[in-house]
């Protein structure tokens, strides 16, 4: 049995494909089947580690971004889209595999596109409430296609669509409540705020935390993943605007969470503030951590937004759009929610039935359901 993943060039699309594989392989040893041939076609690896530990092998594929917006870029870009596609129609050939999945974006399309010049079946899943211009097309050859909310149902086929939600790996699954305040230094007694702005950060939700945490370190414990290429910028701002704070301990920021310390802060969490990416929307619901959602004004497709109201209108967390957000609403709003019991357990269950446990196990027995069929 041979499977191809491909998606763009993002954590949101990455990590699922890594989920999905893991459940491939655990229902391989359940059913006793032979090992399978998994490979990932991609512009770049992403992570490299994930993808060895898995026993994905990589293909490289270039793939240019059409963007939205004027831009000069645009012009080489369909070049090297064109690149793209010779070489993974060759890339294709001589893997020739059962089934392809793809997660969507940009970087999909070329294999997205040999897929269907050979005649491969292809499985598609649409992470946002509204779909991406890639999982479009593709929705209209594609064998089965599973969506993460169900407002993106009505972009396709009825008889092809299915409501699965957002595949979640397993290592993130489980909240890690034990060390937690000891693996993060926290105080016990003190409420915490997770604050999560994907791998790249968020220099809105940043720049207002950093107005309110004098304010905010009065009452709560925060941890704060600023990204990577905000780090320093944010960890010297803090030390200044705290300096003459005996709160101060109270301020933890990370660039990066790694996966022990994202449960650990799961763990410890009673709010989480965060953009409305699906990876992260499900990864907190799973979590079940009441929360603040504050959506990317201008994400393509206006997609973060729909995402996030489709969460709220699921009871599990308050929406603030970037417009909005100062930092007495922020504050406002952290208060009013941790000052509630009632208001917090409606989010909680909200986050509970919104989640979708069994996303991964789902769109993984559906793969391979396709590719066994094909590979008779």
């Amino acid at each position: 049995m041979k499977i191809v993943f491909t998606g763009g060039g993002t954590g949101g699309h990455f990590y699922p494909i890594i989920a999905i594989a893991e459940e491939i392989r655990a229902i391989i040893k359940e059913n006793k089947l032979l090992e399978p041939k998994l490979y990932y076609i991609a512009p770049t690896p992403f992570d490299a580690r994930a993808l060895y530990e898995n026993n994905i092998k990589f293909k490289k594929s270039p793939a240019g971004k059409i963007r939205r917006y004027f831009s000069v870029l645009n012009f080489f870009d369909i070049f090297k889209t064109g690149i793209g596609i010779v070489k993974t129609i060759f890339q294709i050939f001589m893997i020739y595999p059962d089934v392809v999945f793809s997660k969507g974006g940009y970087a999909s399309f070329p294999t997205v596109f040999a897929a269907k010049f050979f005649h491969i079946p292809v499985i598609i899943h649409e992470s946002d409430a509204a779909p991406g211009r890639t999982n479009l097309w593709a929705g209209k050859f594609a064998k089965k296609i599973a969506v993460s909310f169900p407002e993106a149902i009505e972009y396709f086929d009825k008889d092809k669509v299915a409501y699965t939600g957002n595949p979640v790996r397993k290592d993130i699954y489980h909240i890690a409540y034990e060390g937690a305040y000891e693996f993060l230094k926290l105080e016990k007694e003190i409420p915490t705020i997770l604050i999560i702005g994907g791998s790249q950060g968020s220099q809105k939700i940043n720049n207002t935390i950093m107005e309110a945490l004098p304010m905010l370190v009065e009452k709560y414990q925060i941890i704060h993943q600023t990204g990577k290429k905000n780090f320093e910028e944010i960890k010297s701002t803090a030390q200044i605007i705290l300096e003459n704070s005996k709160n101060s301990h109270r301020y933890k920021t990370f660039g990066y969470l790694n996966t022990l310390a994202m449960r650990m802060s799961a763990g410890a969490a009673n709010i989480a503030l965060s953009r409305a990416g699906a990876s992260a929307i499900f990864e907190i619901a799973i979590w079940k951590i009441p929360s603040i959602i504050i959506p990317i004004t201008d994400s393509n497709g206006d997609h973060q937004r729909k995402n996030a109201f489709a969460y709220e209108r699921a009871g599990a967390c308050v929406v603030i759009e970037e417009i909005n957000l100062s930092p007495n609403l922020l504050i406002s709003e952290i208060d009013r929610i941790m000052g509630d019991n009632t208001i917090k357990e409606r989010m909680k269950k909200g986050a509970e039935n919104f989640s979708k446990p069994n996303a991964t196990r789902k769109i993984a027995e559906g793969i391979m359901a396709l590719a066994l069929r094909h590979e008779k």
